[in-house]
């Protein structure tokens, strides 16, 4: 029913504006109230908290059904399921009845500010510091390929508060960023795809925040709880992997249906018979993987290396999945208005950030 009601809201109020989006490189505050209004922000979060007391496979539902309309520039996914939890799980009581209700109707618009200009993958490499000054903290330091960032109000701030320990002196404090001063926004980054949403660099100089936004009862606790809340990220991609493997093959069947060669239709050709016959193949084994992670994550028992495995795998396959179907389009794969040239290009980034997929084959190496 979700799923159904969230396809119903982004094909009504969201697809006929995503060119418009794609142009300005980003989306408007109105579509993300819009989005508070229908219950497709935060729907895991308790409902005491303003959100929808659902699970995961919630998340999954509303991230699945983005894939599905095609408009996957929209930036929910991260929002609910990657910042909101980290509130939920390491914010105080104060915290979580002042931030999480304003993020569940889009008053708030969350982001989560890891990667750096020197340090992407590497997360114990950050250089962003948060020096204590009384009962504030002075955050100084850059930040890069902020997803939501030129909309984002709540964003957590991966810092050092104790640089002299390395990943111990690592924490996360969240800035509300229409209260600080001396913090400004980059350039809205020009990217390959994904054009709708907002990307950019973040600038912190002398931005002054209470203690109290510190996520965690005491310093030094960041880098733990990245690595408890990554699993779930990268299951996230997962599910904008999984789901955008389904479109375009449900596209590609519908063209080689209709598309004709040499007196017949591309899929009487054998040649394309064979090619959807394996990809078909891959997507279910694809979707029975996913279904498997999120059983095993809403219970509790997703590892961190099989939650790498289907991220890498998954992003793998979704790049596999759409070079194909756009060669079975022919020429007119190489066209804008064609979906599959814009899903070729939002699917390359998927092996990228999350951690690279080399990062995850090393994580599950390591664990043999």
């Amino acid at each position: 029913m979700l799923y159904d009601m969230a396809t119903r809201f982004l094909s009504e109020e969201i697809a006929p504006r995503y060119e418009e989006f794609e142009k300005a490189e980003m989306f408007d505050r109105e579509s993300w109230t819009k989005a508070g209004e229908a219950g497709l922000l935060c729907a895991s979060m308790p409902e005491e908290y303003g959100g929808s007391g659902g699970t995961f496979a919630h998340e999954s539902a509303i991230i699945e059904a983005i894939s599905h309309v095609g408009v996957d520039g929209f930036g929910i996914g991260l929002h609910n399921s990657i910042v909101a939890p980290y509130i939920l799980h390491y914010g105080s009581e104060e915290q979580k009845k002042k931030w999480l209700p304003r993020m569940a109707s889009g008053e708030l618009i969350g982001a989560i500010a890891m990667t750096e200009p020197g340090a992407g993958s590497d997360l114990q490499g950050v250089k962003t510091s948060a020096k204590r000054d009384g009962n504030h903290y002075a955050i100084n330091g850059s930040k890069t390929f902020i997803t939501n960032g030129q909309l984002a109000n709540l964003i957590i701030v991966v810092t050092k508060t104790d640089p002299s320990k390395g990943a111990k002196g690592t924490s996360l404090i969240v800035v509300e960023t229409d209260e600080v001063e001396g913090f400004e926004r980059g350039r809205n980054l020009d990217k390959i795809g994904l054009k709708s949403n907002d990307t950019s660099e973040l600038f912190f100089n002398d931005v002054r925040v209470p203690t109290s936004n510190l996520l965690g009862h005491e310093e030094g606790q960041g880098f733990i709880q990245l690595m408890q809340q990554l699993p779930q990220e990268r299951l996230q991609i997962g599910t904008t992997a999984i789901a955008a493997v389904e479109r375009a093959l449900a596209l590609t069947i519908d063209y080689v249906k209709e598309r004709k060669a040499f007196g017949k239709t591309i899929l009487e050709f054998q040649n394309t018979q064979f090619k959807l016959a394996e990809l078909k193949t891959e997507a279910t084994i694809g979707r029975v993987f996913y279904n498997d992670c999120v059983a095993r994550h809403i219970d509790g028992g997703l590892d961190p290396v099989t939650a790498s495995m289907a991220k890498y795998w998954l992003t793998d396959l979704q790049g596999k999945v759409m070079d194909e179907c756009l060669q079975l389009h022919g020429g007119y794969g190489y066209m804008n208005e064609y979906p599959i040239a814009r899903m070729f290009r939002d699917a390359r980034v998927q092996r990228i950030y999350g951690g690279t997929n080399e990062i995850m084959k090393l994580l599950i190496a390591r664990s043999l």
